[in-house]
């Protein structure tokens, strides 16, 4: 029995360089990344970041100028066959022939792959996506939300340890998107590694493990989801009292307290080097009586747009 990897995807120094009539453009500039076995995987980028040559490079879509690349540990180029054999990709665009069923696009996908008949999951893939009523009827006649959810079951029919999922939620209204994601989890559950891309960043940080974040074809940043979060060091304390208030006490001028309405104050601190037990103290001492409070802090949104934002300026920097 072979024994499974210990990274599902593994690339070192992938580089990719498109030369057209405008001359040279780096899309993937020495690019190492190792994805876990069995994680859930974000990676996350603005627009052109790279991302999708990434995909592409893997998928066997684009070549690669330099470096290695290894899906569930075979070289995308030495174990071309075994490499992909390993890898389900799910598509941004919504490639599907218009005049085949998704029972047929599954059965024909499958054959490409050379599932045995005896050994397809049609019916049961369909049925897990809620595809099952739709099973014979024309692709044409799906909504964008069942077509993109037909991709996932399309990448899936060889039984792939590793699925990519780009932009998978894309046109998906949220019903549907709830149903995707606890089809998808359950897939996280049995052993399979997913990557996901997406513009919905609460999504990423919702599912996701681990995450990396990639900018003009450098990754910048990638640790588990728990890491990254810290790098916020802002929070803030919000007080509804039952007071009517003018404004702000003096006590907590050092958090730059503010007065949000006539009975709710926003203060903000950093925990690293402020205690939760010092506000409290202070808010005890003021005198306010206390209705509720909440803490807001910081999410993967501003983590991704301050990477990126720091990452844009020290590129400039280098420039100059």
């Amino acid at each position: 029995m072979t024994a499974m990897p210990d990274y599902a995807i593994e690339v070192e120094g992938l580089t990719k360089v498109y030369t057209g009539s405008n001359g040279e453009k780096l899309a993937l500039d020495n690019v190492s990344l190792k994805i876990p076995r069995g994680s859930f995987f974000a990676l996350l980028g603005p627009n052109g970041a790279g991302k999708s040559t990434f995909i592409n490079i893997l998928a066997g879509l684009v070549t690669k100028t330099g470096g290695t690349a290894k899906i569930w540990g075979h070289d995308i180029e030495a174990e071309m066959r075994a490499a992909r054999c390993s890898i389900g990709i799910v598509p941004q665009e919504l490639n599907l022939d218009a005049f085949f069923t998704p029972r047929q696009v599954m059965e024909l996908q499958a054959g490409l792959y050379g599932v045995p008949k005896s050994e397809r999951r049609t019916d049961e893939i369909l049925a897990a996506l809620g595809l099952s009523d739709k099973a014979d009827s024309y692709a044409r006649s799906l909504s964008g939300g069942m077509r993109r959810r037909l991709l996932v079951g399309k990448a899936m029919v060889h039984t792939p340890p590793v699925l990519v999922l780009d932009e998978p939620t894309a046109g998906v209204d949220i019903e549907l998107r709830q149903q995707l994601w606890a089809y998808v989890k359950e897939l996280n559950k049995a052993g399979v590694t997913i990557v996901l891309t997406t513009h919905y960043l609460e999504e990423a940080e919702e599912l996701c493990d681990e995450i990396a974040i990639i900018n003009k074809g450098n990754v910048i940043a990638h640790e588990d989801k728990r890491s990254l979060l810290r790098r916020i060091d802002h929070k803030t304390l919000v007080l509804t009292v039952n007071n009517e208030l003018n404004s702000v006490p003096d006590v907590f001028a050092q958090w730059g307290g503010e007065l949000k309405s006539e009975n709710q104050i926003a203060l903000h601190y950093r925990p690293s080097n402020t205690q939760m037990a010092e506000i409290l103290q202070a808010v005890q001492g003021s005198g306010l009586a206390i209705k509720d409070l909440s803490t807001e802090e910081g999410d993967l949104e501003d983590i991704f747009l301050m990477l990126t934002r720091d990452n844009d300026k020290l590129r400039a920097g280098k420039a100059a």
